[in-house]
């Protein structure tokens, strides 16, 4: 058995394993492993094999057809509200192509933006923060508009070259920033006739709003973003645990 299986559970190594296969070897609507099949090409119990394909198939890699077997599903790109994976990644695990184009790139004073923001941030006053605009495309189309603010001096001297590709891995990667995860509100909106114009969409398109900060090891923020994801080009994933008691409460109820 592969020894990189046992250093974390089993099957979530697995997991990582089949989703490698997936980039690589697979295409949308091919035919996947069954549950004896991965038991007997990475050595594991079929039940750590029937654990590893439903976790692809909730996350939306892949989909169970009964009486046929479980196909490539790469049709949309999912988001995994557990995890912080880079747009990048997950394109092309979906079998497309990303890019992103940025819109606007600057400096700009914490005293020029809304208070709410500099709260989230930390900041005040004169502090200064990267501000970028970027449209995020796969295979060509345009899936995702990112308004984001970064505080500057975590990462003074980021690039407008690193803004254009994959943040996460420009911060971790070339400014050494340990990264441990963000907050996030996801909520349904329509569309603003700008907003539509960059996602090439009609005005009051529904949309999937996340608005987040991103904390750093010593649990202080490094970004604010607002992110609108196209509702037809983009699904979003979750694996909950066993049935908890609702309070404290992890979610609220809007009463506007």
């Amino acid at each position: 058995m592969d020894t990189s299986l046992v250093r974390s559970p089993v099957y979530q190594q697995l997991n990582q394993h089949l989703r490698a296969a997936l980039a690589a070897e697979y295409h949308t609507g091919d035919q996947f492993l069954t549950e004896r099949e991965v038991a007997e090409k990475f050595q594991v119990s079929r039940t750590t094999a029937n654990k590893a394909l439903a976790s692809l198939v909730s996350e939306g890699f892949l989909e169970f057809r009964k009486g046929l077997g479980t196909f490539v599903r790469r049709d949309v790109i999912d988001y995994d509200v557990q995890s912080l994976v880079s747009f990048t990644e997950k394109a092309r695990a979906a079998g497309k192509k990303p890019s992103t184009e940025l819109i606007t790139f600057g400096e700009i004073s914490a005293s020029q933006i809304d208070k709410e923001i500099q709260t989230a941030l930390n900041v005040t006053g004169g502090e200064l923060l990267w501000e970028m605009e970027r449209r995020r495309l796969a295979d060509g189309t345009p899936v995702i508009l990112e308004h984001r603010y970064v505080v500057r001096r975590h990462c003074p001297k980021l690039t407008k070259q690193q803004a254009e590709g994959s943040l996460y891995r420009a911060w971790t990667k070339t400014h050494g920033l340990t990264i441990t995860g963000a907050d996030e509100v996801i909520r349904a909106v329509l569309l603003t006739a700008d907003e539509a114009r960059h996602l090439q969409v009609s005005a009051r398109s529904p949309a999937l709003e996340v608005v987040s900060v991103g904390q750093l090891d010593d649990n202080s923020p490094l970004w604010w973003e607002r992110t609108l994801y196209r509702c037809d080009r983009y699904e979003f994933h979750s694996r909950l645990g066993p049935i908890q008691s609702a309070t404290p409460a992890r979610g609220k109820f809007r009463t506007d």
